[in-house]
């Protein structure tokens, strides 16, 4: 049987999860290790060029650290690093999809019309 959520705990809940997604270059890191990709640090740096190499390794960091992202080193000169996402970072690409789709849903729906104006007498 599943967790059984209240609205506070629910809000709490997905608050805690998007902790892991926040950040401005984030998403766009996760965007290009899905489906299996494999990259590496200059990739990184090629795709996404207003990143700094600071910020990059930031972002690397965390979202190693938050069990979304798996670091291989390989010892060799110069160093080789590759990262992947780990099963769990991959699992994630269903919701950021549907998350895609959601917001998308937005500019197909017509705004609402405007109230009618009041006639003044």
């Amino acid at each position: 049987m599943g967790k059984i959520y209240t609205p506070e705990t629910a809000a709490l809940g997905v608050e805690n999860a998007l902790r892991h997604l926040e950040g401005r270059w984030k998403l766009v890191i996760l965007f290009h290790l899905f489906d299996g990709k494999v990259q590496r640090y200059s990739d990184f740096e090629r795709l996404i060029p207003g990143i700094s190499q600071k910020m990059l390794a930031q972002q690397l960091r965390q979202l190693e650290s938050a069990g979304l992202v798996s670091r291989q080193l390989y010892p060799q000169v110069p160093p080789k690093v590759e990262y992947r996402l780990t099963e769990w970072g991959q699992s994630l690409c269903p919701a950021l999809d549907a998350l895609l789709k959601w917001a998308d849903q937005k500019d197909a729906v017509p705004s609402p019309a405007s109230p009618p104006a009041g006639n003044g007498s």
